[in-house]
């Protein structure tokens, strides 16, 4: 099969009469068969994604096609498509078909876009390793003993295997930019409220953003550029117009980079994830731009408050799935007390039952002021220092993830070490603000690493210019 790097080329190749999009989507289909074991697809939309791209090739000749036409692109399952199943990667939702499609797949495909299926996840996105689904661990292109990351585990290797061009993965604390490190693939967080929430199922509304996975900052550029944008459905929705991030991808002047020398002095951090930070320091500075240490000293802070918060809002969250409305219901219940209690209890994962419980536990009588009024204080802190380092500075540097994909069932013992796995992506969560994974380099072992940039809010424009540009002057690394 041949490799198109960019809708750009695909397009191009559809212009010409190189390429056919019925013929297409029958090698990505055939593609995705020979790639089960990864196990990054839970459903394949077949019959449907073909009958779509002769419709849209028809479209494509008569001139009438979307600016996405020719894209075959996943969606994680935490996002409703009208008529399809979800689940989220529980058991919970076990046979629920959504009766409603979600405001980014309407989006999509009114833009031409073909969806070729569902892709796995951790379960309701909680999990950095995407060994939480009920649906089983994915595993990584790249090797197969390694994890995919999380929660968007299935959508960056469906993009690293070349199942599909782009995916759609939800980001709460790091769950596009993590997996999208590991498997070497462009990953995006948007400026909360930039992108809406309508028909994401929820982990924690305050975080949660889709963003895309690709294999090129500019097929992330337009992707982005159809999603975003105000949405009556989502009261959270940014009503600043939508640029045309696709049409802005030049970079014009020096820039002014802040890095955190913390992150560098992180215990943990593996020694090649240090030296790719170090050499693209120096190359952004031997091409001129200004590269500096600025200190950020709620480094040990981020993880703690992160979980506190989301913690808490998932266990109000979840408390609508009950075996009563929808989904699963246990085969063991008599009575409406049993039903809640047995169908919670055999339906959810032991990661989503922990999360609940602590989130429970923070909210109570007692503990809400120890804990949740006072993580939201620090939240408030740790946005204050990096909207004040970004008001000296264009971006923020600094890794994505502590190191490479680690093995599968590696860390699945110990929940607070797969905590801090997610040291250096919950900081931008936590403001609010835009951020991205590039893959910039592999390591000895041929396991991608990302490097993470840091934007302004509302700065995607900028952030995606500059991400071009950087992905540029590091090729052939």
């Amino acid at each position: 099969m041949e490799h198109h790097s960019s809708l750009n080329t695909v397009q191009a190749g559809i212009k010409e009469g190189r390429l056919n999009l019925k013929n297409l989507v029958e090698e990505y289909l055939e593609r995705i068969k020979a790639h089960r074991y990864l196990n990054a697809f839970i459903e394949v939309y077949e019959n449907e994604a073909l009958q779509r791209a002769a419709e849209i090739q028809d479209k494509i000749s008569r001139k009438k096609a979307g600016r996405l036409a020719g894209l075959i692109i996943g969606i994680k399952d935490l996002i409703c498509y009208r008529d399809h199943h979800i689940s989220a990667g529980s058991k919970i939702l076990e046979n629920y078909k959504s009766i409603f499609s979600s405001t980014v797949v309407e989006r999509l495909l009114a833009e031409d876009a073909i969806i070729i299926g569902r892709l796995n996840c951790d379960e309701f996105a909680m999990g950095g390793s995407n060994e939480n689904s009920w649906f089983g661990p994915v595993k990584n292109y790249a090797d197969n003993t390694k994890v995919s990351g999380g929660s968007s585990g299935g959508s960056a290797v469906a993009v690293q295997a070349g199942l599909c061009m782009a995916a759609l993965g939800t980001d709460t604390g790091g769950s596009v930019r993590q997996p999208a490190s590991f498997c070497g693939v462009v990953g995006l967080k948007p400026t909360y409220g930039r992108v809406s929430r309508h028909g994401i199922v929820a982990y924690a509304s305050s975080f949660d953003q889709v963003g895309p996975l690709t294999t090129s900052v500019e097929d992330a550029a337009i992707i982005m550029e159809v999603i975003a944008g105000k949405d009556e459905y989502d009261s959270t929705s940014s009503t600043l117009p939508v640029p045309a991030y696709s049409q802005h991808l030049n970079v014009s002047g020096k820039k002014r980079i802040a890095y955190l020398p913390e992150t560098l002095e992180s215990e943990g951090l593996d020694p090649e994830v240090k030296a790719l930070m170090e050499a693209t320091i120096k190359k952004l500075q031997d091409e001129g731009h200004t590269v500096e240490p600025v200190s950020f000293p709620y480094l040990d802070y981020v993880v703690p408050t992160y979980y506190i918060l989301t913690m808490a809002e998932a266990s109000s969250n979840l408390a609508r799935y009950d075996g009563v409305h929808y989904g699963y219901r246990s085969d063991n219940a008599t009575d409406l007390e049993s039903t809640y209690k047995k169908s919670r209890s055999e339906g959810f994962g032991t990661e989503v039952k922990r999360r609940i419980l602590l989130g429970t536990f923070v909210l109570s009588s007692g503990h809400y002021d120890a804990f949740y009024d006072k993580a939201q204080r620090v939240r408030r802190l740790i946005r204050n220092k990096t909207e004040e380092i970004l008001s000296y500075h264009d971006f923020i540097l600094l890794p994505t993830s502590p190191g490479p994909a680690f093995g599968l069932g590696e860390k699945t013992d110990d929940p607070v070490v797969m905590y801090l796995a997610d040291i250096f992506t919950v900081q931008a969560s936590l403001a609010g603000i835009p951020a991205i994974s590039l893959p910039l380099d592999n390591n000895s072992k041929n396991l991608p690493l990302g490097i993470q940039l840091i934007g302004k809010r509302f700065g995607e424009n900028e952030l995606l210019a500059f991400s071009k540009y950087l992905m540029d002057v590091t090729k052939g690394r």
